[in-house]
């Protein structure tokens, strides 16, 4: 079990690590026409399919008036089209097309390349034990979420 001064120190490093990577992807960002919450937005539509207003407000946690405008401003840009649910047709959703898709798909590349340039200087073992302690401790905030 960590001690207080561990989990500071852990907070403090994964706060540190966060802003970093925020800048760099903001930067990245910066290279393509759309905003950071569009990109938050396409980025949550390529993860998790087509998904409503309201879905995708709770997922960013926005109003839904702020998501609307948001879903507006892609949809004038050809990034994301509204559809009428088949099963519902008074339920619309929001489905990411081929631009957004492709936006969302560089600025991972990009990403992953800046990534990629930091993680050179681990060793392969290094590399393997930061994922898979990522990937648990992701997991466990998960599994947490789930029961609170």
């Amino acid at each position: 079990m960590a001690d207080k001064t561990q989990v500071a120190d852990i907070e403090k490093s994964l706060r540190r690590v966060s802003y970093i990577v925020k800048q760099r992807g903001r930067e990245i960002l910066d290279q393509f026409p759309i905003t950071p919450p569009q990109f938050v937005a396409l980025q949550w539509l390529h993860e998790s399919g087509d998904m409503t207003i309201g879905d995708l407000s709770n997922k960013m946690y926005l109003a839904c008036s702020t998501t609307t405008d948001l879903v507006d401003r892609m949809e004038k840009n050809e990034l994301v089209e509204r559809v009428k649910d088949t099963k519902d047709r008074r339920v619309v959703r929001i489905h990411l097309l081929e631009k957004g898709e492709s936006i969302i798909r560089e600025v991972i590349r990009k990403r992953q390349e800046y990534l990629a340039d930091v993680l050179i200087h681990f060793s392969e073992e290094e590399v393997n034990s930061l994922e898979k302690n990522l990937s648990s401790l992701h997991q466990v905030m998960i599994d947490n979420d789930q029961r609170g």
